[in-house]
């Protein structure tokens, strides 16, 4: 089976149509209809076959047809005059272009034993010509029941000539090539199997080294190398009817990437064929994640399940324990160092007690053969075991079992609960292990499998080091670290899909989730460390009564809910992204929202309790994310938890794993929340829309909402919409109420890239229709079913469904002074008028704005106090000296506003202000 992991697609290799000439035109069926019958002893006849492996036909012995198929002869004018063609009827059109006549019409059935001439005769080049032969007893003595398995009465025994024919099989396709296969049972496994039912020759031109052997032309080259040479040579004898390129599925060696070849060769195998329906029936007791693998890859690759060949012939490796004799080849296969004793003298038995069982130790041993009165001597095979053999018997060979530890499948230690590797072990591992245990327990080797794709480079890309386009780990660990690496990995894309893999994607998700998360960490321990907050200071039974509060725990603990669903469930992809998804929550609004609670000077209630709050929150991610993220969760935990509380677990990964609260979970407030956030964004993007900064505060935005459900959710957020989109006030109507019709327009289209490809010359007519019909009626029928019905004028026309893709319903403010932004179901539009006093007040946010950067490049501390100066056009002084100056004063911890220029020592910068040239500068005080 490891053959299944190194198969190629769209692999091109030669398409070429060989004719093989018939030996006998005088015998039936072309001599059949009285008098020259179909045959024309000056016309030759060619029997035409297809082949994507010109290599293979030195090896040909016959040619394989379908006997319930239909044939025609076909004659037509080729390369030395006249000649006549056999393949299938329904592939004449396809294969003959030039122009010809269909002399006659046979069935596949009497096609068969058609002798024809070899293209190349072995024992002109020096090639053994061998034929498989059915005997009724083997070896001189009669078969048992186990030798009659599986053909083992089918030998091969030497002949003189080939004597080539056609034969029928039941695979020969009527869809491509010519209707005839031609048959090498030395290189194709279906080739083999009727070779060795139909008693046909077996030659074999080819050596282990893939190289021809004999005299022929192309003697010592690799066979794929051949291929042009093969086809020089039959082209110049007339037998090369056409060439071409097919592209095609062809294995490569998963290791050094170099072509395989089917070889027929003498191999051990296990027949897990005969198993195949318990092989099947327990994979359905495995959790597959993703599902689907489950009766897809993996599914069907055990239906189709072939006998394993078991041995290999090399010398490192588990040697194969059958000792077989070397007069009648009676064979025995010993499955411990006792059975070998018992078959030994008493007297060198002793050899056994201290012997390395690999080669070539274990071949020193020899047995006298227990067959009847056989005095022959048994020697060990030579073979060694597949190594994916040795693999699968890992949950029994790591116990010694069953001769140690027979309780395993007792006390837990099999099945294994958890196995996970790439997809490609499905046809590897996986299958080593469920094949072993199946035909061994009875039962799958393990419960729940976690199957990856494969990591491809930033382009999509298959890693390869001969291509040179590995990307190493270590490099990335020594710059992101292990916890980005594993984060990547674990969410960038379902277990089973493919993912690409660089460096800078490792640095998106560090920057992304880890910093974030750190970055949230830091402004806790900063604050909390200034105002001394201490974990033990959460009163007993505290609840929180801040809005912001509740939501973040709400949220908490709905994450703490879903993050053990999935993990229980082996689905560490989905886990860690509603983990990255929370801390986006966390930092992007709790804390955003929070600041001016930790900023301010008085430790008040609310200020505890945002504390109590981030610290619960922090200590819970740690502990949620601690699996996929192990360093930096126990960074945060030894910080916030160990350091502080001695009596707790000293690690993160001996703490209990989070388990959720119920009762702070509040669905009504995270929906109206969530749908702040939504609108929120939307805001800033009709704000960008607009060309208007986020600082610059505006008079108005209206919001469209689906429902008066929506409405009424979102009424007593209205202060959050103020604050986060920066307006005065806030007005939401809900689709089809008096608001919505007084402030929006609504106007409705067919998505003609989407219904065309559907209704084709219905297409305009569906959207001429659909055009005319209401469009909140329309909207609202879509999201109230997903779908809306549409009826055409033309009674030729039966009504249709379209659903949300098939529909544009745009909705716009009718007012010219708003700018407005659509997402879905909802609408954003904010008024775009600015009052001087607007003006003012987006001037002061800026120069607010302009200063806090200037102290954090002065790497002033948070509570620093600090001295302002100011130079600029009159609107500067305006805004600093007026009203406005109270609010930029406070806001950046400005004990004064100063005009002129900055003393000697302050930390100043010159920039553009609204386009004119403003100087500021900071001293701390």
């Amino acid at each position: 089976h490891e053959v299944a992991l190194g198969y190629k697609e769209n692999t091109p290799d030669p398409s070429v149509f060989i004719k093989f000439r018939v030996e006998n035109t005088d015998s039936p069926p072309f001599n059949k209809g009285g008098s020259g019958g179909i045959s024309d002893p000056a016309v030759p006849t060619f029997l035409l076959a297809w082949t994507t492996t010109p290599w293979t036909l030195p090896g040909n012995t016959a040619l394989a047809v379908d006997e319930e198929a239909d044939y025609s002869v076909v004659e037509l004018e080729g390369e030395g005059g006249q000649e006549r063609l056999v393949l299938a009827t329904v592939l004449v059109e396809t294969n003959i272009k030039q122009e010809h006549t269909v002399v006659a019409n046979i069935k596949g059935a009497e096609l068969l034993g058609v002798q024809y001439q070899p293209l190349y005769s072995p024992a002109e080049y020096g090639t053994e010509i061998r034929k498989f032969v059915h005997v009724d007893f083997l070896l001189d003595k009669p078969m048992t029941e186990q030798e009659q398995l599986g053909h083992s009465h089918v030998i091969l025994e030497t002949v003189t000539e080939i004597a080539p024919r056609v034969v029928a099989a039941d695979f020969v396709s009527m869809e491509d090539g010519t209707g005839i296969v031609h048959m090498a049972p030395a290189f194709g496994d279906e080739d083999l199997t009727v070779g060795r039912e139909k008693e046909l020759a077996f030659v074999q031109p080819v050596n282990l080294l893939g190289n021809f052997t004999g005299n022929y032309p192309f003697a010592g080259k690799f066979v794929k190398d051949a291929d042009e040479e093969i086809m020089k040579d039959l082209k110049s004898r007339g037998l090369l009817f056409h060439r071409g390129v097919y592209k095609h599925t062809y294995p490569f060696c998963w290791r050094c990437d170099t072509p395989l070849l089917y070889y027929a060769k003498s191999s051990w195998y296990i027949r897990t064929t005969a198993s195949k329906d318990e092989l099947v029936s327990g994979n359905s007791a495995i959790n597959w994640y993703p599902e689907y693998i489950q009766e897809g890859r993996f599914g069907e690759w055990l239906r189709n399940n072939v006998d394993w060949a078991i041995s290999r012939e090399r010398y490192w490796g588990t040697p194969i324990p059958i000792w077989e004799c070397q007069s009648c080849q009676h064979a025995i296969c010993a499955g411990s160092i006792q059975d070998l004793k018992d078959l030994l003298p008493e007297d060198q038995r002793a050899v056994l007690d201290d012997i390395d069982l690999h080669r070539p130790y274990v071949d020193d041993i020899l047995l006298a053969c227990p067959n009847g009165s056989c005095d022959g001597e048994m020697k060990r095979i030579p073979e060694v075991m597949d190594a994916w053999f040795d693999s699968g018997a890992m949950p029994f060979a790591q116990w010694h079992y069953p001769f140690d530890n027979k309780s395993i499948a007792e006390d837990g230690r099999f099945p294994a609960d958890y196995i996970c590797e790439a997809v490609d072990q499905t046809r590897g591992w996986f299958y080593s292990l469920h094949a072993l245990s199946t035909l061994l327990k009875g039962q799958p080797s393990y419960k729940n499998v976690i199957c990856l794709g494969l990591v491809l480079d930033e382009k999509g890309h298959k890693m390869s080091k001969r291509v040179g386009n590995v990307v190493e780990p270590i490099a990335v660990l020594d710059e992101h670290g292990a916890d980005a690496l594993r984060w990547y990995l674990f969410t960038a894309s379902q277990p089973g899909e493919a993912r690409r893999f660089s460096s800078k994607l490792v640095s998106e998700t560090l920057r992304r989730v880890l910093l974030t998360l750190w970055n949230v960490y830091s402004f806790f321990t900063n604050y909390a460390s200034i105002d001394e907050f201490h974990p033990e200071q959460k009163p007993e039974g505290w609840k929180p009564e801040n809005e912001l509060d509740r939501w973040i725990l709400s949220e908490l603990n709905t994450l703490i809910e879903q993050v053990d669903s999935y993990l229980e469930g082996y689905d560490p992809t989905n886990a860690g992204r509603r983990i990255q998804e929370f801390i986006d929550q966390l930092s992007n609004w709790y804390v955003r929202r929070s600041r001016r609670r930790f900023w301010k000077s008085e430790n008040d209630s609310d200020k505890l309790s945002g504390y109590i709050t981030l610290h619960d929150c922090l200590v819970t991610v740690a502990k949620l994310m601690a699996p996929l993220a192990p360093f930096v969760s126990e960074e945060i935990y030894q910080k916030l938890v160990s350091a502080v509380e001695p009596d707790a677990p000293n690690s993160v990964h001996l703490a209990q794993y989070p388990t959720a609260d119920a009762s702070l979970v509040d669905q009504n407030l995270m929906e109206a929340t969530r749908l702040v956030m939504r609108i929120s964004s939307m805001g800033r993007s009709a704000r960008s829309k607009a060309g208007i900064k986020v600082r610059q505060p505006l008079n108005s935005i209206n919001v469209l909402v689906k429902s008066d459900i929506e409405k009424q959710q979102l009424e007593p957020m209205i202060p959050q919409l103020i604050d986060e989109i920066n307006v005065k006030s806030v007005t939401i109507a809900a689709a089809g109420g008096a608001e919505d019709t007084d402030f929006w327009d609504w106007g409705i289209s067919a998505n003609l890239e989407k219904i065309g490809p559907k209704y084709g010359g219905q297409t305009q007519s569906i959207a001429d229709a659909l055009a005319k019909m209401e469009p909140r009626a329309v909207a609202s029928a879509i999201d109230a079913s997903g779908r809306v019905e549409v009826s055409v004028p033309d009674e030729s026309i039966s009504p249709v469904q379209l659903d949300y893709e098939d529909v544009a319903v745009v909705k716009t403010a009718k007012s010219s002074d708003h700018v407005g932004v659509q997402d879905g179901p909802y609408a954003v539009a904010v008024e775009t008028l600015l009052t001087p006093e607007l003006a003012d007040e987006g001037l002061a946010r800026e120069l607010v704005h302009r200063i806090q950067n200037l102290r954090r490049s002065a790497d002033f501390e948070v509570t620093d106090r600090i001295v302002t100066y100011y130079q600029g056009p009159e609107e500067i002084a305006s805004v600093m000296a007026g009203g406005l100056g109270e609010y930029i004063r406070l806001e950046t911890l400005s004990e004064d506003l100063v005009s002129g220029s900055p003393e000697d020592g302050a930390h100043t910068e010159t920039s553009k202000v609204d386009g004119a040239e403003v100087t500021l500068g900071v001293r701390r005080v």
